[in-house]
């Protein structure tokens, strides 16, 4: 009869096998990898999907939905950001401050449109005069 020591087996295996019950089961040599990095994302899946389900807007929440949301909002911040270096750099800055976000937003149809009801601190107003304060261009006579 072989009997063998269980230390020895514990430091010789690589691969401990973890069983839940379910599934094919966790192995504990591996790291552990986000949905966020699985779908190619920077914005939290897992905290996104956390929130649909405690708010309580719907009785379930699919799997895709947290990482469509998390695309769409990662998307959207992209296109604020870029849009709002360009000001900033328009200005000669390299810092974004919220000014150049107002101008960057309120100058752009699509997002002027989605952000119409949204007042952005510290923004101030687009320059506008109207055309009718303008001096009148007289014709010089000759």
């Amino acid at each position: 009869m072989v009997l063998m020591n269980f230390d020895n087996f514990v430091q010789n295996s690589t691969k401990t096998i973890i069983m839940s019950g379910r599934g094919k089961g966790k192995t504990s040599g591996t790291k552990s990898v986000s949905k966020s990095s699985k779908a190619g994302l920077q914005f939290p899946v897992g905290r996104i999907a956390r929130y649909l389900k405690n708010g309580r807007y719907a009785e379930r929440v699919g799997a895709g939905a947290p990482v469509y949301l998390a695309a769409v909002l990662e998307y959207l911040a992209a296109e604020v950001l870029e849009l709002a270096g360009n000001a900033a750099r328009d200005n000669k800055k390299t810092r974004i401050v919220p000014r150049h976000i107002q101008l960057a937003v309120r100058n752009d149809e699509e997002l002027s449109k989605l952000l119409a009801g949204v007042t952005i601190a510290e923004g101030g107003v687009l320059p506008n005069i109207q055309s009718v304060l303008l001096p009148k261009k007289s014709a010089k006579a000759e």
